[in-house]
């Protein structure tokens, strides 16, 4: 796992900012080396002036990346570039901003060649403040885009008020509760929150919001803003968002001394988390999980777990899109750490009751022979 280059897709619909963030990563001096393959070499306007040297298809630029071109088979490309490993430091692929950014990642996970030198880092949405809100209506392409994101840039926040920089937030809540959010203009944020962000480290969000999953395993939906708790004190990281239960379309207001947040829950994506503080059984676990990834993948669009396996030492770790799962051992527990498991699965029309009741035999079972 250590040694896989980390992979980051950039998303988002039509004028968010992406060719903005992709020119920032070509030409800023940023001291790292990226391998940046976009749609079309000519689209996104690279000075000529940058590229030192080119050949068909990709193009090395003067502050150390590389661009390439998909213009034929992306895992093509991916190949090509691992030909010339050692040049680039991890990969950025952009999708067109009409994608639905699934086949994109799932790239990541079926082909093996792929999958052994490589590893889905995060995908990075960019989502335009003024015109998301009526791209969210009329664009199913532009809500999963949304809803697949490890990583949203809400960009072009200077041209909208107050108010509906809050409500469009809310919106993107209510599709996903769990990706970390930024604000920003012209897309100038900086890339080290945009990569290599390992994919979509659950303890990431609790270390903004500890109280992010609620004890009962779903995500609180409490109407009390979590931080008028006495003594808690908002990081500067923290954009103030939280999750909550998407069972039905409706408001939650939520005040602090600081913000006001209105979560405008979506009638189409849903989000379903659920906990266990201990181990799961694996042979029960894992067939339960690949079958019901198998079964509904379909409405699946992402999934992602940190989960404590019973006699493992070490954390198994997995994400999915749609029917493809991808999951391995990755850093033993810490002293310190509670060994919890938690999964997260954002799609449409979800079967929450299920997903509950099938992950709860994995760990029943586990605690009754744990007994014997």
């Amino acid at each position: 796992m250590g040694n896989k280059i980390p992979v980051t897709v950039i998303t988002g619909y039509l004028g968010a900012g992406k060719t903005t963030l992709l020119n920032r990563i070509l030409s800023e001096p940023h001291g790292r080396r990226y391998a940046v393959i976009v749609n079309e070499f000519g689209e996104i306007g690279i000075d000529n002036d940058l590229v030192v040297d080119a050949d068909e298809e990709i193009f090395e630029m003067n502050n150390g990346c590389i661009c390439c071109t998909v213009r034929g088979d992306l895992i093509r490309i991916i190949e090509g570039l691992m030909r010339r490993r050692g040049k680039f430091d991890a990969i950025i692929v952009e999708t067109t901003g009409l994608a639905d950014p699934a086949p994109v990642a799932q790239t990541f996970f079926v082909d093996a060649d792929v999958k052994d030198a490589a590893r889905l880092d995060a995908v990075v949405t960019l989502a335009d403040a003024k015109f998301l809100s009526q791209r969210l209506k009329d664009a199913p392409e532009a809500k999963s885009q949304i809803a697949f994101a490890d990583v949203i840039v809400l960009n072009k926040i200077d041209l909208v008020t107050q108010a509906e920089l809050s409500e469009v937030e809310a919106r993107i809540r209510g599709i996903n509760p769990y990706a970390i959010l930024h604000r920003s203009v012209k897309a100038n944020v900086p890339l080290n929150v945009l990569l290599d962000q390992n994919a979509f480290d659950l303890e990431r969000i609790l270390k903004l919001e500890p109280r992010f999953l609620a004890q009962d395993g779903s995500i609180s939906n409490q109407h009390d803003h979590p931080h008028q708790e006495e003594g808690h004190q908002c990081g500067e990281a923290c954009d103030h968002a939280h999750g909550h239960d998407h069972t039905a379309p409706e408001h939650h207001h939520h005040t602090s001394g600081h913000d006001h947040l209105e979560v405008i829950h979506d009638t189409e994506i849903q989000s379903v988390s659920v906990r266990h503080q201990g181990a799961v059984n694996p042979e029960l676990f894992i067939p339960w999980l690949n079958d019901y990834v198998q079964r509904e993948g379909a409405d699946i669009l992402r999934c992602k777990g940190i989960v404590a396996l019973k006699n493992e030492p070490k954390r198994f770790v997995f994400q999915g899109v749609h029917m493809i799962l991808d999951g391995d051992l990755q850093r033993e527990w810490r002293e310190d750490e509670k060994q919890e498991s938690r999964l997260v699965f954002i799609g449409r029309n979800l079967k929450e009751a299920e997903i509950r009741k099938g992950f709860a035999a994995t760990h029943e079972s586990s605690a009754e022979q744990s007994a014997e």
